[in-house]
């Protein structure tokens, strides 16, 4: 991330208001970037409703940095909820790259319910699967992901491993170009890796940052903006690490319809309200074991109970 010259300031006007794209944030302030390129520290007023990493964002020259006076509409945002908490990944998203590794063992609940909370947001998903240099732990792991390519999501294979063959970086940067992409991933799958193979300047950005802020040694516990190319066509949102992907913000009646295997079938059940886990006529049930794969089913038979027992306020 650049550090912006003293005194910083432009953008394009709304009125007598300044724009900025947001590319940080950090507590109280975020990073801002006008329409020039240039980037500059702006406050934040208060805490609600406070802006996430891509949003467009009205502001105000102050001091040698800049106001946040308000945020404009977004076409989208994703995010997770858990029992305590809401966790805002990033706005204005065109994809949503899930980053897995043949080793650590990834989980299927979390990639789901990744995937579901970008479907239920209107985002396009890819997978990728790192480590192909593991052979047959990249196997097993591949051939884990069959489900998910029947059914039509994309899965690509990605090999950082230094000295290796640069082809399949190359096939994943063509998917970026022309959008924003945030990164989602576990620890131990190379998220780190891959964003400073795309952008060779990233890790020494976001050590200038972590020293302007005076936050000591940096670790990712928000999303930062990077560009992947000079014309600022393409971007990638590096994201926090996360343990736990809650999707208590869905009502269980919508999660068939977010996982695409299962809503081939829902328009032909026989009642139209049909859960899918008990009612005779279910479609989605018939097809279990044929065009929907069984560890699929079970993980939609496990999310549809939690969002049931989950309070509703």
């Amino acid at each position: 991330m650049r550090l912006p010259p003293s005194g910083a300031s432009g953008g394009a006007a709304l009125g007598d208001e300044l724009q900025g794209l947001v590319v940080g944030t950090h507590g109280r302030h975020c990073w801002i970037e006008t329409d020039d390129g240039r980037r500059l520290l702006c406050h934040l007023p208060g805490r609600k409703d406070a802006p996430l990493v891509g949003d467009r964002v009205c502001w105000q020259p102050s001091g040698d940095g800049g106001s946040i006076s308000r945020t404009l509409p977004r076409r989208n945002v994703l995010y997770r909820q858990d029992e305590l908490r809401t966790k805002s990944f990033a706005a204005n998203l065109d994809l949503v790259l899930v980053l897995l590794a043949a080793d650590p063992v990834f989980s299927e609940s979390q990639l789901n319910r990744a995937l579901v909370a970008a479907a239920a947001a209107h985002i396009d998903a890819l997978v990728v699967l790192n480590k192909l240099d593991l052979g047959p732990a990249f196997d097993s792991a591949w051939q884990r992901l069959a489900p998910y390519r029947a059914f039509g999501q994309d899965v690509l294979p990605l090999c950082l491993h230094e000295g290796s063959d640069p082809s399949t970086l190359d096939a994943l940067r063509q998917r970026l170009e022309g959008r924003t992409t945030l990164v989602l991933g576990p620890s131990g799958t190379g998220k780190s890796t891959l964003i400073n193979r795309l952008i060779p300047s990233a890790m020494a950005a976001t050590g200038a940052v972590s020293r302007a802020l005076n936050s000591g040694r940096h670790t990712t516990t928000s999303s930062s903006w990077y560009w992947l190319d000079g014309q600022r066509r393409s971007a990638l949102i590096d994201s926090p690490g996360f343990q736990e992907f809650g999707l208590r913000h869905l009502e269980p009646q919508q999660l068939a319809q977010l996982m695409p295997d299962l809503a081939a079938h829902c328009g032909q059940c026989r009642f139209y309200n049909c859960t899918h886990l008990h009612e005779p006529g279910c479609a989605v049930r018939a097809a279990v074991g044929q065009a929907v794969h069984e560890q699929r089913y079970r993980l939609y038979v496990d999310l549809h109970r939690e969002l049931s027992a989950a309070p509703r306020y």
